[in-house]
């Protein structure tokens, strides 16, 4: 009878991921660490508050930066006089008795914000003209900035008015057509009188505002002023078509 041999071999380990053993720590790791090479810096709270006090409420070698306190509102940065273009409006408003002088130095913040408020009257009574409004009071303005510089020239009385200033007197004398198109909103449609009675007294009302204007900039050009009263007539009639029709 044979004997039977026994043969044990190795056991081969299939491929696969092996897991890294991290490297073993040791129980101080701060022990490697020289502690004497690292300086101490004393934090003195008194001494920081003092010179925070010194520079007048800034901080450190900055005593140029500051706090947003000190720093001017935005609309004085940008050249916008709330208080002015309230004045200016209220002196439009008053037909008998108009303080022209507050308008002598001109600005165009008040007559944006009369462009948008007629823009979005037209709008609640169903009509988009943001365009028709911009692109009118652009060609208004420049139309007559070249006539009443030509009247004036004319009569060799030197430079009229620039055409910044008469934006803004144009954009100004246009509130009284913003009411018209406020109140226009309450108006039934086939009330075709007092329609066109309130357009014509808005006509009349922001020509003599613009006539008057004009005429407060330059006195010696008063013997052309039926002339400049026509065409500033002109201009606020197209306005007025925007709202009847």
């Amino acid at each position: 009878m044979d004997s039977q041999v026994e043969i044990h071999l190795p056991k081969q380990k299939k491929p696969g991921f092996q897991p890294v053993q991290p490297p073993a720590m040791s129980s101080s790791p701060f022990m490697s660490i020289n502690t004497t090479s690292l300086p101490f810096v004393p934090f003195n709270l008194s001494h920081t508050s003092s010179a925070f006090g010194q520079h007048g409420g800034t901080l450190g070698p900055f005593p140029h930066v500051g706090f947003f306190e000190d720093e001017p509102p935005l609309l004085d940065e940008l050249g916008i006089n709330t208080a002015h273009i309230m004045q200016k409006t209220f002196a439009i408003l008053n037909p008998i008795r108009m303080n022209l002088h507050i308008h002598e130095d001109g600005d165009l913040s008040g007559p944006s914000l009369i462009f948008m408020l007629f823009g979005l009257f037209q709008l609640l009574s169903g009509k988009v003209h943001f365009g028709f409004i911009l692109g009118w009071l652009s060609v208004a303005s420049i139309f007559l900035y070249f006539i009443f510089n030509m009247l004036v020239s004319s009569e060799g009385h030197g430079p009229g008015i620039e055409l910044y200033r008469c934006s803004s007197f144009v954009g100004y004398s246009l509130l009284p057509m913003v009411m018209f198109s406020a109140f226009s909103l309450f108006l039934p449609r086939g009330c075709m009188l007092a329609t066109s009675l309130l357009a014509s007294l808005a006509v009349i009302w922001c020509t003599r505002a613009c006539t008057s204007l004009l005429m407060t900039v330059a006195p010696h050009a008063r013997e052309h002023r039926i002339l400049i009263a026509y065409s500033c007539g002109l201009i606020y009639t197209s306005f007025s078509l925007l709202v009847l029709f």
